[in-house]
């Protein structure tokens, strides 16, 4: 039984008679009034309709009550037809939005039955498949996750690529990290983005080649070594020899170099390490001696006496990559390797020499004043008139007391740079005079922090003008574009180096590194015995015997002996055959055969001329072929504000730290363990203070490396935010909740079918299919392309947007209860899931491979086919033809942005109301009316109403225009009435500003003669489209009851 009462009021010159039931509340118009009640008029009083007492009452003519009965009835008859259809709505959405109470009390006692040791993975043999928990732990755990399963990778050979396969191959060469370094983020980038590429090549059916390697570094590992005899025996290099030296390195890197191969493992790098080498092993070392002796006879390697970088401290000369640049302006101080005080740069020195014969003196300018004790002739410009009268005289040193000569020389060459020492003898002997700022580029040694000495030394050099040409080509050649160079902006600097090349030092005065295959010859009869005088003296051999040989032929009749050139050649030099020689090269392997040229050759653009140019122009010339046909250029990683990552500013970022978590304490003690000064550890701790104050949340590998890839959109630096990654761990718990869920609705029997007939299954079914495709398709297009985060962006929004926020919230209704009538929707359910899920993880698997196989192991498998043993050699997914559906897309659109709209006017509240939906055309009407089950569970409502124009609009209910033809009501609830209406009268002027403006511009004088017609056109259509917006605004409006 119910009762009604009702309320009489007025809305826009028309009556309603608001109908107040026990279970809710509905508008009713009275169209049948005979006049029309004045704007100005008050709300009708209720009271006035039962004032029986009124003694103005007038009786009313029988037969206008006759029709008034009439009409009333026929009223009647409409509102008891629109309360029932509310009333049959109301029951059905809400028996399918939540499970019974039944069902959550047993929810509840099953949890107060769980076993804790259910959840937890029993401990796992090293090597064997991973044991899980007979539950899922409730929570994700990047730690439990990410635990044993690289091992059982890799014991499971799941790396290593077959040279006898047929399958097409795809490979790509690790950039080989120094054997003296630790992971550092750079590092994690690189192997985060190559991972990628090679996983996903893997299960695309390639035959998928990552070779790992390291580079014995030359100078680093020298340095460090030196540093630890030092340390603990106080000797230096030349105490124990070259020979117990080398030895002293090769003990170092068999215990410590092997740290960066660890960390890579527990990045989840699915290197083939079967095929690990070393620059320094056998193999490349035959590799480089070879290299070396063809490029030498083919006249492209040579000796010559040339201006090189030399470094004072390490007591070798040093590539251009490892002098670094400042820039000075003013008198500057600075820290220089064996100094006590700071010196003193940026400053040029005048001092007088004296002349010859007491005939004056001649000034000189310097910024290195102390180079004057070695000073053995003045050089003046032939054309600079100040010194014409000084041509040909001599000056006095005022030390040695040498005589200098005065020379004539269009090029002058500054020797560079002043001290204190001789400027104070010069002030004695009155000769100083005086000095002034000097803007200079001071150029400093990346290494040792050494100010770099421009001399003249001998060296071997590798002649590189025809080789550049030929790699230059390869990129340019618009007609036979052989090398791609992504992304294309950096074609730009490719050009611009190989197009003023220079020829590239080799030889390096280390003992550490591939010594040069060079022997000088000494005749017995050779009128100068010093070693290396006489530059046509070298031989080049593979090794001693073959040296002695050609000297023997060379010098026939002859006595004469052999030294070996001590130098040692550019780390550079073995870096660039690294193509070649991890594959057999120079032998005739089965692996070189199969995998030479390799795919991509992927990493950061600082290093494209030192290494890449480098490797192109070798495999070239010794290979015979380009050594990778695209180049992948990598950005990089700055800190979130900006800046290099540095160890003064604190913010240095260790990626096994992000992976694992650490304290803001452990990052203090890190830093403490250092080199850094009193002053650089204070400020480098406050840095670490403000960037990471509560230290860094364990992240994981997966959420790292999603995180390093969704990056690289960033042109050429990637400003890192730990806090996107603490994100992307938060979003592997939405994965992990989402299986989960999946695994309690498919049931421990569920055994899902080998293929999905998508014409059966219903709408959201048919909708995440369709979805997911297209999210396969751009996913690989984007891998395709190297826009990494853009395949990331696809495959995040899948998961989180389309499968978790609407998908999964969608189906539970058929879980509820499990009611008979859903019982063919919840079959498609569970088997659309369990495909969902299946192909999403494999999608996402060469981005996240932890945490996706630790999913898919937990999925069911189908019972008509043999799944794969691991995920990694699964096939990655391809799109269906079949699941296409643009219609169902469209519809689903339009029930999305119903949902938005609804959402948006409930705000924050979680309570469910009723709501209803006006639809202004047909087609919208059927859509809507079709998916009304949908919109109720997404949008978390009590019920829904669908109606049209010639139905009356709601009063007591919020509203917002979600499209030109739909418009959607919530019931208010804890709402100002005032506040809304004034939201919508607010919403209403700011769309008569936007016409008025657009009006103005459109009405303008010469608008129709200077405005290109396709522009009238969008502007005339935007102005319908307000226009349109507006009208609904007012009509459709707010319905607020007066009280």
């Amino acid at each position: 039984m119910s009762f009604f009462s009702l309320t009489i009021r007025n809305r826009n010159s028309f009556l309603f008679i608001a109908i107040d039931s026990f279970k809710s509340r509905h508008l009713i118009p009275l169209r049948t009034l005979t006049t029309r009640i004045p704007h100005s008029h008050p709300p009708m009083d209720n009271s006035s309709n039962n004032n029986n007492n009124n003694k103005d009452q007038v009786i009313e003519d029988p037969e206008k009550k006759k029709k008034k009965e009439e009409k009333a009835r026929e009223k009647q008859l409409k509102k008891e037809k629109f309360l029932q259809k509310q009333a049959q709505q109301q029951q059905a959405q809400q028996s399918s939005n939540a499970p019974k109470k039944s069902e959550k009390k047993a929810a509840r006692r099953g949890t107060e039955d769980e076993n804790p040791e259910d959840f937890i993975d029993p401990e796992t043999p090293s090597g064997d498949k991973k044991r899980m928990s007979r539950q899922m732990a409730k929570q994700y755990s990047p730690t439990a996750v990410e635990k044993s399963w690289y091992e059982w990778w890799e014991n499971s050979k799941y790396f290593v690529a077959d040279s006898s396969s047929s399958k097409p191959p795809f490979v790509i060469v690790l950039p080989p990290p120094n054997v003296t370094g630790a992971l550092h983020i750079g590092h994690a980038l690189t192997a985060a983005i190559e991972d990628t590429m090679i996983r996903w090549r893997r299960m695309s059916g390639y035959n998928a080649l990552w070779v790992p390697g390291m580079d014995h570094a030359g100078i680093a590992t020298q340095v460090v070594v030196e540093k630890k005899i030092m340390r603990e025996r106080k000797l230096t290099r030349h105490d124990l020899g070259r020979e117990k030296f080398i030895s002293e390195v090769w003990e170092w890197k068999d215990k410590y170099g092997g740290t960066i191969l660890q960390q890579l493992r527990r990045l989840g790098a699915s290197l083939d390490w079967t095929r690990e080498c070393f620059t320094m092993d056998d193999q490349r070392s035959k590799a480089v001696t070879e290299a070396f002796v063809r490029l030498y006879k083919q006249g492209l390697i040579y000796r010559d006496i040339r201006l090189v970088n030399w470094d004072c401290v390490l007591r070798t000369a040093v590539s251009d990559i490892e002098v670094d640049y400042i820039d000075i302006k003013e008198r500057t101080l600075l820290k220089v390797p064996g100094y006590d005080k700071p010196v003193e740069f940026g400053v040029l020195m005048k001092f007088a020499y004296p002349l010859e014969g007491n005939l004056g003196e001649i000034i000189v300018a310097t910024t290195r004043i102390e180079t004057m004790l070695g000073d053995t002739a003045i050089a003046v410009h032939p054309d600079d008139q100040r010194y014409s009268q000084f041509h040909g005289k001599c000056a006095i040193h005022p030390f040695s007391g040498r005589k200098l000569p005065i020379v004539c020389d269009a090029i002058l060459v500054d020797p560079t740079f002043a001290r204190e020492a001789i400027a104070e003898a010069l002030q004695k002997k009155g000769l100083y005079r005086g000095s002034e700022n000097n803007e200079m580029r001071l150029g400093v040694c990346s290494r040792s922090n050494d100010v770099i000495e421009p001399m003249i030394k001998p060296q071997w050099y590798v002649s590189c003008g025809d080789m550049a040409k030929e790699g230059l080509n390869a990129a340019t050649d618009e007609e036979n574009i052989r090398l791609e160079i992504v992304p294309k902006q950096y074609l730009a600097d490719w050009k611009r180096w190989l197009e003023n090349i220079r020829d590239w030092c080799i030889s390096r005065q280390l003992w550490w590194g591939h010594q040069i295959p060079a022997w000088y010859v000494t005749l017995e009869d050779d009128q100068l015995q010093e070693y290396g005088v006489y530059n046509d003296h070298w031989v080049v051999a593979r090794n001693e015997e073959e040296a002695q040989a050609e000297a023997s032929q060379r010098y026939s009749g002859k006595k004469f002996h052999l030294i070996r050139d001590p130098d040692v050649l550019d780390t550079w030099f073995s870096s660039g055959l690294f193509p070649l020689s991890v594959l057999g090269w120079p032998d005739d392997t089965k692996d070189l055969k199969t995998f030479y040229p390799t795919s991509v050759l992927e990493t950061g653009h600082d290093i494209l001329f030192f290494w890449v140019a480098r490797m192109v122009m070798m495999g070239m010339k010794l290979g015979g072929d380009l050594p990778f046909k695209q180049i992948y250029l990598h950005p990089m990683i700055r800190d979130a504000h900006g800046r290099k990552m540095s160890k003064s500013l604190g913010n240095v970022i260790d990626p096994i730290e992000v992976i694992n978590g650490i304290s803001l304490e452990g990052l203090h003690k890190r830093l403490e363990g250092g080199n850094l000064d009193p002053k650089e550890l204070a400020v480098a701790i406050d840095g670490q203070k403000k960037d990471f104050p509560n230290g860094i949340e364990e992240c994981g590998a997966d959420a790292l490396r999603f995180a390093l890839v969704s990056y690289t959109a960033q042109s050429d630096k990637i400003n890192l935010d730990i806090q996107r990654v603490v994100g992307y761990r938060q979003w592997c718990n939405k994965l992990w909740n989402a299986i989960r869920f999946a695994m309690s609705k498919l049931g421990d029997n569920y055994i899902p079918p080998a293929n999905l007939n998508p014409d059966v299954l219903p709408f959201s079914c048919q909708w995440i299919l369709s979805v997911l495709n297209k999210t396969i398709t751009k996913t690989i297009k984007s891998l395709e392309s190297f826009e990494f985060s853009h395949a990331t962006t696809a495959v995040y929004s899948w998961w989180q947007y389309q499968l978790c926020d609407v998908f999964i919230e969608v189906i539970k209704p058929y879980f509820a209860g499990n009611d008979p009538k859903f019982a063919a929707e919840r079959r498609h359910a569970q088997d659309t899931l369990w495909f969902c899920l299946d192909n999403g993880l494999r999608l996402l698997h060469p981005f996240m491979p932890f945490v996706t196989e630790e999913l898919w192991q937990r999925l069911p498998s189908p019972k008509e086919c043999k799944r794969e043993d691991s995920i990694m050699i699964c096939p990655y997914p391809s799109p269906i033809e079949g699941w296409n559906n643009e219609k169902v897309e469209n519809d689903m659109d339009l029930v999305e942005s119903t949902v938005k709209s609804l959402r948006s006017l409930a705000k924050e509240s979680r309570d469910r109301r009723p709501a209803f939906v006006l639809c202004l055309t047909r087609a919208v009407e059927e859509i809507i009316s079709s998916h009304q089950l949908e919109i109720v569970t997404l949008a978390n409502l009590s019920s829904l109403t669908v109606i049209n124009e010639n139905d009356a609009v709601p009063s007591g209910y919020v509203n917002t225009v979600v499209n030109e033809t739909l418009s959607v009501y919530l019931e208010l609830q804890g709402t100002n009435s005032a506040e809304a209406e004034q939201g919508k009268m607010k919403k209403i002027e700011e769309l008569k500003k936007q016409i008025e403006k657009l009006e103005k511009i459109m009405s303008a004088p010469g608008y129709e003669e200077k405005v290109l017609p396709q522009v009238r056109a969008k502007n005339q259509e935007k102005l319908d489209s307000l226009k349109e917006r507006l009208l609904l605004e007012e009509t459709t409006g707010l319905s607020i009851a007066s009280k």
